[in-house]
């Protein structure tokens, strides 16, 4: 079978495109007369071969967006108008969802913001895209659309900007972001010359952009399994204000940890930065902070090799608290493996006592009730789990 005949092979056998409710969407918006086709990532991805959590959609399509909605109300399908004014309509159909968007070219851009105009040339909405591989379209048969020959960089894994990339970072100067993180996520973390040298002169405009959008881009590169480099690449081009010895501690989680993972990376970088900048340079969530506060938690515990006391108070930040605790400290593989199995040995019982039970004992609610609680489970955890209920009342009553 020759390359290209392979190529659509790929497309042809993947489960989403042959999906009933794949195949039905696409009928709908008149992808059987090539009017309709899925674009992007999920085009990309199985050109590669490679696995995608996200089974969502994007399709490019030469209806506007009301006659999408018209014709998937009129079948029934879930409508939500989630872009509108730039085209984007989401469809969900079963357990579908796609995003469908009208061909377009930006008319207008201030780097953050377009005005668009729709249109039915398809080259023409290939270009005002971000990176070749990105550029990648289906037909509802599984036939590969290239409009801009991007096929050569996908299987060569090189992230490069469509036509000039100044041209395309000055449209949304997000897409730095989005270079470096496809250059970790596709690329190996090898860097286009011409897109790396643009990201840099452009280092000194990103300040309008919105720390939510900068922090969703962030948030999915520290994902990734490898990004050190990536972090580097983007200090020196002062793009990313982190610390050269912060970059050599990622870089040595990396190295040591079985599959690296976001929330271990986000409590390396807190080890530095704090929680509050943290959070407000990416706009992070409650849930992301608090996180990977448990795990520089236990691995502060861990160091200090307070291995109860890290096993009681955090249980389920322990497996990431183990991997930054051995990144901070810079232990040997033996030494980790010393505190692996001493924690595995480890049975944490809940602790015995409750405020009700000082009360009983004579105690008036208040903060000196809940400070002798708080000595008495710091005993507790100090004797290795040991004392019991009557031996801690004991101890409050002395």
């Amino acid at each position: 079978m020759s390359k290209r005949g392979d190529i659509d092979e790929r497309l042809r056998r993947a489960d989403w495109l042959m999906r009933p409710e794949t195949q039905r969407m696409l009928a709908l918006l008149d992808g059987t007369e090539g009017r309709t086709r899925v674009v992007g990532g999920i085009v990309r991805d199985t050109l590669l071969e490679l696995p995608r959590d996200n089974a969502d959609i994007d399709m490019a399509t030469e209806l506007r967006p009301e006659d999408v909605i018209l014709r998937a109300e009129r079948a029934r399908l879930s409508v939500y108008p989630t872009g509108i004014e730039h085209g984007t309509v989401t469809l969900r159909l079963d357990t579908l969802t796609a995003e469908v968007t009208t061909l377009r070219q930006d008319v207008e851009t201030d780097g953050r913001h377009a005005v668009v105009q729709f249109g039915t040339d398809w080259t023409l909405d290939a270009r005002r895209r971000d990176f070749t591989l990105n550029a990648l379209y289906a037909g509802m048969d599984g036939t590969l659309f290239d409009p801009l020959l991007g096929l050569e960089d996908c299987l060569a894994r090189k992230v490069r900007f469509i036509g000039r990339p100044a041209e395309r970072i000055a449209e949304d100067r997000l897409r730095v972001y989005r270079f470096f993180r496809f250059s970790a996520s596709h690329a190996g973390e090898q860097f286009d010359p011409d897109g790396l040298a643009a990201c840099a002169a452009a280092a000194g405009t990103l300040g309008r952009l919105a720390a939510e959008r900068v922090g969703a881009e962030m948030r999915r590169m520290l994902a990734l399994p490898r990004i050190a480099t990536t972090l580097r690449a983007m200090r020196e081009a002062e793009i990313l204000p982190l610390p050269e010895a912060m970059i050599r501690l990622l870089h040595r989680y990396e190295r040591r940890a079985r599959r690296p993972e976001y929330p271990a990376r986000l409590a390396i970088l807190m080890s530095e930065i704090g929680a509050g900048r943290l959070r407000d340079m990416w706009r992070l969530s409650n849930d992301d902070i608090g996180t990977a506060e448990a795990i520089l938690s236990v691995a502060q515990l861990l160091a200090e090799f307070r291995l109860n006391e890290a096993a009681y108070r955090h249980p389920g930040a322990l497996t990431d608290g183990i991997e930054v605790a051995a990144t901070l400290a810079d232990w040997s593989d033996a030494g980790k493996l010393a505190v692996v199995e001493q924690l595995q040995r480890l049975d944490v019982p809940r602790f015995p006592l409750r405020g009700s039970d000082l009360i009983g004992v004579g105690m008036t609610p208040g903060p000196e009730l809940g400070a002798t609680l708080e000595r008495l489970e710091r005993a507790w955890i100090d004797s290795g789990f040991t004392l019991d209920r009557q031996a801690l009342l004991g101890m409050a009553r002395g």
